[in-house]
């Protein structure tokens, strides 16, 4: 317990180290809208310079979560990682959409320890068995990342899109599976189930190998966490926000980051 306490005060004491994201995140589908009694969807999932480029890093997929349409979870088939992407197959079997997700949090602290410097990654429950009591300069981050698609197997529903008030999630107003190039589509952010209000969203169609204009867009959610984007072209769109919280009080810092994957058709 004493450890514990010394190390909740050391926390509250420092500031949340605001490293920029290096690289973006992405989980994309071979399709997002099929039809018949079932069918089958690929995914891809990377670290990347770019837009759905698989040129940095294959994802670890150890946090992959998929819920049904009648909000049962199933598991991914044929899953592979090689250099620059992972890889998987979803077997639909349910009329309706499916959210797939690879969720990931924990705590990350890094902390001197006679003169060396040591970093510890685990849950916040693991923590204070985790370090050292003469442990100095601590600091701690707690970490949450979602990245996202939706896929859909006939007429659309909403069962599989209930939110987990976990970190930051995307709360459909527009179905994630009904969007079309000229129209608008409106969504809103949560994080941690209340609205992400005031957040600058990056909004990028992918395919920038082939074309010199980037075509990121950036919006700002309001009050109430939504947010409008009108599709300029159809293509798959990447869709990011993140929220950095410095550690305040009893409280540790907090980052919480969201990466999206949508189909917009013609």
């Amino acid at each position: 317990m004493k450890k514990s306490l010394a190390l909740i005060a050391a926390l509250a004491a420092l500031a949340l180290p605001l490293s920029a994201q290096a690289h973006r995140a992405w989980l994309a589908p071979t399709s997002t809208s099929l039809s018949g009694a079932e069918a089958w969807v690929g995914f891809d999932a990377g670290m990347s310079n770019g837009v759905f480029i698989p040129d940095h890093a294959a994802m670890n997929l150890s946090g992959l979560t998929i819920t049904a349409p009648d909000g049962s979870t199933v598991q991914a088939e044929n899953m592979g990682r090689a250099r620059y992407r992972s890889t998987f197959d979803l077997h639909l079997t349910q009329q309706g959409t499916y959210r797939v997700a690879n969720v990931m949090g924990g705590v990350i602290v890094s902390y001197k320890q006679g003169g060396e410097q040591k970093r510890w990654r685990g849950t916040e429950a693991e923590m204070a068995a985790n370090i050292p009591a003469d442990a100095t300069d601590v600091v701690a981050t707690r970490n949450n990342s979602r990245i996202e698609t939706f896929v859909t197997l006939g007429a659309t529903s909403t069962g599989a899109l209930a939110p987990t008030n976990e970190g930051i999630e995307l709360i459909p107003v527009t179905h994630p599976n009904a969007l079309a190039a000229g129209e608008a589509a409106t969504f809103k952010f949560i994080r941690d189930g209340q609205p992400v209000a005031n957040q600058e969203v990056t909004i990028a169609r992918g395919g920038t190998r082939y074309r010199d204009n980037p075509e990121e867009m950036t919006v700002t959610t309001g009050a109430d966490g939504s947010f409008t984007v009108t599709w300029p072209e159809a293509g798959m769109y990447w869709i990011n926000t993140s929220v950095r919280t410095a550690a305040q009080g009893g409280q540790m810092a907090a980052n919480a980051q969201y990466n999206g994957a949508l189909e917009v058709l013609p």
